[in-house]
């Protein structure tokens, strides 16, 4: 199931970090940089939701797809981090963690799932609260301006990434410590 209309959302994920990126080396003003590549990143985001959605609903899950999604999300959003950093709008510090765990958690859950544990570390509220933090936070940082006028994003963007990155760890904290007696389960 390559080429279903889930998949192709998941697909074009991928496809838009080069998009996302390329608005930065296009000869326009700031603002409109800013504008272009958080409406791409916001638009494209919500394709995570719609995908996940429409599998369901036209029944058009599979194996593959569920492989993909995550992956397209870790790529736009590690993308959107190097970005940022580039921009100065992230510290390198906050990036390299969620980055590396993003890294360091799918390595785990791979493994977990080869010695039949994967349940041990399935998606948790942290994660889900650490992703929703860093999915209103990158869009803040990419627009950095006054939203409606009067909401200026840089500060609420920053801050909403060191809750992100505190968030990071502490869920890598948790799966670590749910997979780690199945861990000496197994190998033993």
């Amino acid at each position: 199931m390559f080429f279903t209309i889930p998949t192709l959302l998941t697909w074009a994920r991928i496809a838009a970090i080069p998009l996302i990126i390329g608005v930065y080396y296009v000869p326009l003003d700031g603002a409109t940089r800013n504008l272009l590549a958080t409406s791409m990143f916001v638009f494209f985001a919500l394709t995570d939701w719609l995908d996940g959605w429409l599998a369901r609903r036209l029944n058009q899950t599979s194996a593959f797809g569920a492989f993909l999604d995550p992956v397209a999300d870790k790529f736009l959003v590690s993308a959107s981090l190097l970005i940022l950093v580039d921009l100065h709008r992230v510290d390198v510090f906050i990036a390299l963690v969620i980055i590396g765990r993003e890294i360091a958690i799918s390595a785990l859950r791979e493994w977990m799932a080869q010695i039949g544990a994967s349940r041990s570390v399935a998606v948790h509220m942290l994660g889900k609260l650490k992703t929703t933090a860093q999915m209103v936070a990158i869009p803040f940082l990419l627009f950095d301006g006054r939203l409606f006028g009067v909401f200026d994003t840089r500060p609420w963007g920053s801050w909403l990434m060191v809750v992100a990155a505190v968030l990071t760890v502490w869920s890598m904290v948790y799966y670590l410590r749910r997979a780690i007696p199945e861990i000496r389960a197994k190998v033993r």
